[in-house]
């Protein structure tokens, strides 16, 4: 089941579209089966120098280019994470796969034009939630410094990832994962039913590898 996070009132005053979303996958990563890689080479071939170059005009690629803009990221220094895949396929020529979940969060990332990340559901506290960060905080409690009034995704108990950005050391997956959470952003022009695909695609393509 898809669940909404909390947003705080003075991100909410400012973006009241902003919402994060996300869903709980009962598994973690590993080495990528055969069908997934070939669902990235398939989706390599479909993805154009044509397409990557017209990417950001695209709606849903646009709507986070201007919420870049909107909070002093500028997106064509710092690209959003569907522009950087493009970017990435067209130095490599293809869509590299490196392991399940990195694969999963790839093809859920080009085919919808959102962004998704993933938790450790064992090593978080939710609900989850969106807030500005606080003076002399820092990242997962115990990581770097952050400036203050960053957006982060924030646990019960401590800043958790970056917007955008990095997540923190320990709270992201790696071998050791067994649940997942599996978060999408959503902002001002992404509508519903690209978050709802986003989530999916990536349990989806979870399930199939595992």
């Amino acid at each position: 089941m898809i669940e909404t996070g909390w947003v705080e009132p003075d991100l909410y005053e400012e973006f009241p579209e902003l919402r994060l979303r996300w869903i709980v996958h009962e598994g973690g990563s590993g080495r990528t089966p055969p069908e997934i890689k070939e669902r990235l080479r398939g989706l390599s071939n479909r993805y154009t120098g044509g397409k990557a170059v017209h990417l950001r005009q695209e709606p849903i690629p646009w709507a986070y280019r201007v919420f870049f803009r909107q909070v002093g990221i500028d997106p064509d220094d710092h690209r959003t994470p569907a522009e950087q895949a493009a970017l990435d396929r067209m130095k490599h020529g293809s869509f590299r796969s490196r392991n399940l979940l990195d694969d999963a969060l790839t093809i859920a990332t080009v085919e919808t034009g959102v962004p998704v990340l993933a938790l450790d559901a064992d090593r978080v506290t939710p609900p989850l939630g969106l807030r500005l960060s606080l003076e002399d905080e820092r990242l997962g409690g115990a990581g770097r410094p952050l400036s203050v009034r960053q957006i982060v995704v924030a646990d019960a108990e401590r800043p958790v990832a970056v917007l955008f950005g990095d997540i923190a050391e320990e709270r992201g997956g790696d071998p050791d994962t067994s649940r997942m959470l599996v978060c999408a952003v959503q902002v001002k022009g992404v509508p519903e039913i690209a978050m709802e695909e986003a989530l999916w695609t990536t349990t989806e393509v979870l399930r199939l590898g595992a």
